[in-house]
């Protein structure tokens, strides 16, 4: 047994091989004993038919002699002639077996497999020998049939055996010193006739995939008959896509002008002039010795746009002209090669050299769209005269999809497809900024519901708190965990007013202020905040515009962005740098910037700007999102960018950043210059009336309206505790009903504290209907929405405003304001 190249072959020794074949030299054992038995046997009958055994003994003995000599003569034959053969050596076979195009196996007189090449064991079993191959009946018994008859007469073949790869012929030989193998060869199955086989491509499948590409093909024999056709040229030819045309003359369905140019028939000089690509249709191994008249041709008709004289004579200034144009505009020849692209072109598509295109419009395109648009090219090259659009993504901007416009063009020589590429950097990036807008908008909605209920939440346990420790003094075992109660709570409402910040619906108290102002309010802070390995550099423009805003939050945006720089300068050798600026902005300043967002006008500008190892580009657009941050998990909310976003919008500003990886980041706040009107001036110069403030010497009936039961219970007790007389009610109808029977029992309510947002009812529409009855009734709106928003909404004359959450001490210090005129 050996082992060659993969297969594994057995055999048997030659020399078991010859002492079982005659060789006509040697005279095999058995036969000599065969011949003694025979001349013993003469002998005897011989002695018994005639008695005398002399005659007997004289026969054997003669026969004896005779054979003597035989096999003297056989000895004294040279030793020389019987060859010596060696043990085959079958990797030697397996590499003369072996080929690409055939699978041979070799099998001995038992039908075992000894050899087999690499195609074999491909395209079959390699342990299993061709008799046992896995196949139908008929191929089985094809095969069979084929090893009887090549045992009998040598040699044996058979067409279509099926195999993996479809039709398979087999030829069987037999094979060897002994004739005792025999060896199989399976090849592909060829067809014969390449003619019939093309006119079937041309008049099914392929013949319809070229139609719909606007290409005529017909197969027309050596006398000028056609064969067949596709829909496209009986389309052309004859006016009608189903017709028959095999049989007809090629030739008569066409025409020519003084011109030579060839026309069909039925359209005349009126049509398209075509131009036909010629193919012979023959044997490959045998075209060469062929006469290509001799056989029949595969013709294909392009339109020949061309006309007379040189087409692109007039190329030149088409490409000057189209070079001036601002749209992006590029054309392609036949094969989908750039004939030319003007600059805008390449700019669109974010080429790096504005004068040399790439070889194809593919290469302008990522990896995934490179087929479907180099497959659109040559469709509309070859196509009629039509255009469309394709979406591609673009090697330089591979997250926004492009639209890019083609169209099939004539008559400009090479010139096949019109492409056309519109700059649209600027368009996907409003796009992008009121996709993000809108999705703060939204985002700022939610949010703002959120911190609205969960402010009610706050409410009741801030004010239970409170009660509770009205009961306990300091050192009493509950006294400490009601303050950490009280505390998160505090925190809690902290986490809502930012929320409320960010989405624009807190209370703001604005004032007419200067920036540099606030700037000095909160500069000790931050010089604690930094820390050492931090330096504070603080700058200011003269002539700088009064804002209006509240100094709180201003405040609360330094200190938001103090820090996120601090974080960004923490882990910088030496410590870094945080700027802040004031600066005069004036319209031509802002005309001069080409926003799209900040609108002409005059601003006072306030920058922040660190020396951090600042935002990543796919990071910048994200930063005002509420939380989102960068940095490590479980240090930072996400919402200290998103507060200041919310603030700044709320103050009527613009917020901008800028940031480059390595060097630091920038942000610039821009906040309109205040200019008081004349209403404002006059309401400014009026003084402020403290008639009931001496009126009021304390106590008093308060109407107390509210659907949360636990803040309703709240707000009671603390009222009650502080000598009010309180009646409840938990919507607005019930609180018109109340008081109208206040009314009719002849007394009175001293105002009004009630929630704004309550089903049935809601307190706005409950307190005009109260108006109606005491027009000089005051009311104290509780809620966890923004003050002004509610003032713009309502428009109530004597509404005063407490925003939720609230302590005891608040609501009771906000009634005694309004009760004192306030």
């Amino acid at each position: 047994m050996e082992s060659g190249a993969g297969v594994t072959t057995t055999y048997r020794s030659e020399g078991a091989l010859l002492s079982a074949e005659p060789d006509g030299r040697r005279l095999p054992w058995k036969d000599f004993a065969a011949i003694a038995l025979g001349i013993l046997a003469s002998a005897g009958l011989l002695w018994w038919v005639s008695g005398e055994a002399v005659a007997a003994i004289a026969f054997l003995s003669g026969i004896v002699l005779v054979g003597a000599l035989v096999l003297a003569v056989l000895r004294l034959r040279p030793e020389a002639e019987v060859p010596d053969f060696a043990a085959p050596d079958w990797s030697v076979t397996f590499t003369a077996i072996d080929r690409d195009d055939e699978a041979v196996a070799i099998t001995d007189r038992a039908g075992r497999l000894v050899c087999a090449s690499t195609r074999y064991m491909e395209w079959f079993d390699a342990s299993v020998a061709p008799p046992s191959l896995q196949l139908d009946a008929p191929a089985r018994e094809g095969i069979d049939n084929a090893a009887r008859t090549a045992w009998r007469d040598g040699a044996a073949r058979v067409a279509l055996i099926p195999g993996s790869l479809g039709g398979l012929s087999l030829d069987v030989r037999r094979a060897g010193r002994g004739e005792n193998h025999l060896v199989w060869r399976f090849v592909p199955a060829s067809d014969d006739d390449p003619v019939t086989e093309m006119a079937a491509h041309v008049a099914g499948k392929l013949g319809r995939a070229l139609s719909r590409e606007a290409l005529q093909c017909a197969l027309v024999a050596p006398d000028g008959q056609v064969l067949a056709a596709n829909g496209a040229f009986a389309a052309r030819a004859s006016g009608r896509e189903t017709a028959d045309l095999v049989g007809t003359d090629f030739v008569s369905w066409f025409c020519s002008d003084e011109h030579e140019r060839i026309y069909y028939a039925r359209e005349g000089a009126k049509g398209a002039p075509v131009r036909f690509v010629h193919v012979p249709v023959a044997d490959p191994d045998v075209s060469d010795a062929i006469d290509p008249t001799a056989v029949p041709s595969l013709f294909l008709l392009l339109d020949d746009q061309g006309g007379i004289g040189d087409p692109r004579a007039g190329l030149p200034q088409v490409e000057a002209l189209l070079a001036r144009l601002p749209l992006g505009l590029a054309m392609t020849d036949r094969d989908g090669r750039f004939l030319f692209a003007n600059r805008a072109f390449l700019r669109a598509a974010g080429h790096e050299d504005p004068n040399l295109p790439p070889p194809y419009p593919s290469d302008l395109v990522i990896r995934e769209d490179k087929g479907a648009l180099a497959d659109a090219v040559r469709r509309y090259a070859q196509g009629a005269p039509t255009s469309g659009d394709v979406a591609v993504r673009l090697r330089a901007a591979p997250e926004e999809p492009v639209s890019l416009n083609m169209a099939a063009v004539r008559g400009l020589g090479e010139g096949a497809v019109l492409l056309s590429l519109k700059d649209s950097t600027e368009e996907t990036r409003l796009k992008r900024e009121i996709a993000q807008a809108t999705k703060m908008q939204a985002v700022g909605q939610l949010a703002g519901g959120v911190a609205h209920d969960f402010n009610n939440v706050l409410t009741a346990i801030i004010g239970y708190c409170d009660l509770m420790l009205m009961r306990h003094t300091p050192g009493d075992s509950d006294y400490d965990d009601i303050q950490q109660i009280k505390a998160n709570s505090n925190r809690a409402a902290s986490l809502t007013r930012q929320l409320l910040a960010f989405s624009r619906q807190q209370t703001l108290r604005p004032e007419v202020l200067q920036l540099p102002d606030v700037v000095a309010e909160v500069s000790t802070l931050l010089k604690r905040l930094l820390g050492e390995k931090i330096s504070l550099e603080v700058t200011h423009d003269r002539d700088l515009g009064f804002v209006r805003a509240d100094p709180v939050q201003l405040e609360q945006v330094l200190l938001n962005l103090a820090v996120n720089a601090r974080d960004a300068m923490a882990d910088i050798k030496g410590g870094g740098t945080l700027r802040l600026m004031t600066r005069r902005v004036t319209a031509g300043d802002v005309r001069a910037m080409k926003s799209e967002i900040l609108p002409i006008g005059d601003y006072t500008a306030l920058i922040v700007e660190d020396t951090g190892h600042g935002i990543k580009p796919n990071l910048i657009g994200k930063i005002f999102e509420p939380f989102f941050t960068t940095k490590d998990k479980g240090k930072g909310t996400g919402l200290g960018l998103s507060t200041v976003y919310g603030i700044v919008k709320q103050s009527g500003g613009f917020i901008f950043a800028s940031s480059e990886v390595g060097k630091g980041t920038r942000f610039t706040i821009y906040l309109p210059v205040h200019v008081p009107d004349a209403v404002e001036q006059a309401e400014a110069a009026r003084p402020k009336p403290e008639g009931r403030r001496s009126e009021w010497s304390g106590g008093g009936r308060i109407l107390l309206v509210e659907d949360e039961d636990t803040v309703r219970a709240v707000a009671e007790r603390a009222l009650v505790r502080q000598g009010y007389e309180v009646t409840t009610a938990a919507d607005g109808e019930e609180g018109l009903e109340a008081l109208q029977r206040i009314m009719a029992a002849g007394e009175d309510v001293d105002m009004i504290v009630s929630d704004v947002v309550m089903p049935s009812m809601d307190g706005p529409t409950m307190a005009r209907e109260i108006r109606r009855l005491r027009a000089d009734m005051p009311i104290l709106f509780m809620s966890g929405y923004a003050e002004e928003q509610l003032r713009r909404e309502i428009d109530i004359p004597n509404m005063h405003f407490l925003a939720k959450p609230f302590s005891v001490a608040q609501i009771v210090a906000a009634v005694e304001d309004v009760l004192r005129g306030d």
